[in-house]
């Protein structure tokens, strides 16, 4: 149940997202669902690959660097669903990558509120 939710809620976040960063565009609810699980999966396996390769970049730039890593794989996300699913350039992915952070964090943290009470 807690895996359907976090994915509802990554959908949510990247049309959030999609409506505030210029450049981020997602089609529409069903392009954001198919988005929020290839995004997942890019991360769970070439970001894990990239975040390892590049750690001690990352400790020199004090994690910035991961946020790099981040909008890379936004944009490879984007490359494979490019219709539904389109990031125009670094700066948007960069951006979109710190939002959808930043949106999904809240999103999340308002989820598992509402589930203590």
């Amino acid at each position: 149940m807690r895996l359907l939710l976090n994915w509802l809620l990554s959908a949510i976040s990247l049309l959030i997202v999609s409506h505030l960063v210029p450049g981020f565009h997602v089609r529409g609810f069903m392009a954001a669902l198919i988005a929020a699980v290839v995004i997942g999966l890019v991360n769970a396996t070439l970001g894990l690959f990239l975040k390892i390769i590049t750690f001690p970049l990352s400790v020199l730039t004090l994690g910035i660097f991961w946020l790099v890593i981040n909008a890379l794989m936004l944009m490879f996300a984007s490359a494979l669903l490019s219709p539904d699913f389109v990031v125009r350039g670094f700066w948007p992915a960069f951006w979109g990558a710190i939002v959808l952070a930043l949106i999904n964090m809240l999103l999340k943290a308002l989820a598992r509120d509402a589930e203590r009470d």
